[in-house]
C-alpha cells in the first residue's frame, strides 16, 4: 500500500483554462500540506467512536492552523452579498480525498455548517461563530435531515415556536454530520401548522443546551461523526435565528448550491487516488511473464477511468467557473455532482479489479476508497434526486424557449 507521504499527483489538469495562477499556486500548496500534515492519520476501518470524534477534533485544529478553513467561510462582498470561492473549495477538497477522507469531511463540514449563518446571519451571529469556524476553534454542524425527510426535505416534521424571546424546538433530526461534537448545529424546523416548504426556519443551537440530546451515534462503513438528534422543549434565545422566520427552505438550498459542486470534487479526489493506485499496481504486478500492465484488459481499464476522470473533473470545475463568474448553476451543479460521484464509483470498483484479492483486504487504499465513496452517491442530494433537477431544468428551459417564439 503506498503511503501518503511517497504519493506524487499528476496535476497537469491545473494548465485547465478554469483556474487562475492562485488557484494553481494553492493546489500545489495544499497537496504539500497535507503530504506532511495527513500521512500520521491512521484509522483502522472499525475505529471506535472515541477514536473517530478525537481524529476529527484534530483535523479541523489543523486545517484551522493551516488557513485552510478560510475558504469554505463565505466572505462578504461590496453588496453585502456571501460569496465563496467555489474552484478553490473544490481543489481543496480533490486534494484532501486523495490523502485523507476525514480531513476532506472535517473541511467540507466547516463550510456547510456555516454557511446559512454567512449567507443570511446577522452582524452579531456572524461575529460569534464564524471566526471560530474558520480558526478551527469551533465544530459546526448542519441539522436538515430527518427520519422521515431526506430528499424530500419540505417533509420535516421538526417544529420550532416562538414563545416571548425565545424558540421552542421539538422533534428529531439524523444523519447529522459532525453529532455529537459539534459547537453549535444549525437547525431547520417548521412552524406548528405550516406545510411543505413553507414555515420553515433556520435557528441556531449550540451545544449543551438544555432540551438538546444527542440520541444515539451513527456508524457507518466510512466513519465519520454522526448521530441522531433529539429536540425536547429546546429553549433558544429568539437572537438565534439566522435570517427570518418562514425562509429557511430558500436558506437551505442556497447553502447547499454553494457545496454541492464540491461534492463531486471530493468524488474526483477519490477516484484519482484509486487510479494511481491502480497504475501502479497493474505496472509492477507479475502476470503471464510480464505485468499485469502489458495485458490488453488492463490497459482498456485504464483507459476507461483515465477517460471517467477527465471528463468528471471538466464537469465539476465548469460548474465552479461559472459559479464563480456570478451564474446560477443549480442544473451544471447537479450534473457535476452526479457525474463525478457515480463515475468515481466505478473507477474506485475497477481499481479493487485490479488489485484483485489485495484489494478487498481490510484497510487497503483501495478497501478504504471503496467505502468512503458511496455514501458521496446520496448526501445532499442522491443521484437520483440530481436527474431531478436536471430533467426539470431541461424542460424548463425548453418550455421558456417555446414561450419565447409564440
Amino acid at each position: 500500500m503506498m503511503r501518503a507521504a511517497t504519493y506524487q499527483p499528476d496535476l497537469a489538469y491545473l494548465d485547465w483554462p478554469f483556474f487562475d495562477d492562485e488557484h494553481r499556486d494553492m493546489a500545489r500548496h495544499v497537496h504539500q500540506w497535507a503530504q506532511n500534515n495527513l500521512s500520521d492519520i491512521e484509522l483502522p476501518p472499525h475505529a471506535s467512536t472515541a477514536d473517530v470524534d478525537k481524529t476529527c477534533q484534530l483535523l479541523v485544529k489543523r486545517l484551522g492552523a493551516a488557513g485552510l478553513l478560510h475558504h469554505c467561510v463565505p466572505k462578504e462582498g461590496p453588496q453585502g452579498m456571501a460569496s465563496i470561492d467555489t474552484r478553490a473549495v473544490g481543489l481543496i477538497r480533490e486534494t484532501l480525498a486523495q490523502y485523507c477522507g476525514l480531513a476532506d469531511f472535517a473541511f467540507a463540514m466547516q463550510g456547510l455548517g456555516s454557511g446559512a449563518i454567512s449567507l443570511a446571519g446577522n452582524t452579531a451571529l456572524k461575529a460569534r461563530f464564524l471566526n471560530r469556524v474558520s480558526s478551527g476553534e469551533a465544530i459546526a454542524a448542519f441539522a436538515l435531515s430527518e427520519p422521515l425527510a431526506g430528499s424530500d426535505v419540505s417533509g420535516m416534521q421538526c417544529t420550532v415556536q416562538k414563545e416571548n424571546d425565545h424558540f421552542i424546538l421539538n422533534g428529531e433530526k439524523t444523519w447529522i454530520s459532525n453529532g455529537g461534537i459539534a459547537d453549535f448545529y444549525v437547525v431547520f424546523a417548521r412552524e406548528p401548522g405550516s406545510s411543505r416548504s413553507s414555515g420553515i426556519s433556520a435557528i441556531v443551537v449550540e451545544a449543551g443546551t438544555p432540551g438538546l440530546q444527542i440520541a444515539e451515534r451513527l456508524d457507518v462503513i466510512a466513519p465519520h461523526p454522526l448521530a441522531l438528534l433529539r429536540f425536547d422543549r429546546c429553549k433558544v434565545p429568539a437572537s438565534n435565528l439566522i435570517g427570518t422566520l418562514g425562509d429557511g427552505f430558500k436558506l437551505a438550498m442556497r447553502t447547499l448550491d454553494i457545496f454541492r459542486t464540491s461534492v463531486g470534487a471530493a468524488a474526483l479526489g477519490f477516484a484519482r487516488k484509486a487510479y494511481d493506485e491502480a497504475v501502479q499496481r497493474a505496472i509492477s504486478r507479475s502476470m503471464f511473464g510480464g505485468h499485469l500492465s502489458d495485458t490488453q484488459i488492463a490497459r482498456s481499464t485504464l483507459a476507461d477511468m483515465a477517460t471517467a476522470i477527465d471528463s468528471s473533473a471538466l464537469l465539476v470545475y465548469r460548474a465552479a467557473w461559472s459559479k464563480d463568474r456570478g451564474s446560477n448553476i443549480t442544473r451544471e451543479a447537479a450534473m457535476a455532482k452526479m457525474t463525478s460521484t457515480e463515475e468515481a464509483q466505478r473507477v474506485i470498483d475497477s481499481a479493487v479489479q485490479i488489485w484483485g484479492a489485495s484489494g478487498v483486504l481490510s484497510g487497503s487504499t483501495v478497501e478504504r476508497l471503496y467505502r468512503e465513496i458511496r455514501a458521496l452517491r446520496i448526501y445532499e442530494g442522491a443521484t437520483e434526486v440530481q436527474r431531478l433537477i436536471i430533467g426539470g431544468d431541461i424542460v424548463k428551459q425548453a418550455r421558456l424557449r417555446l414561450s419565447q417564439q409564440d
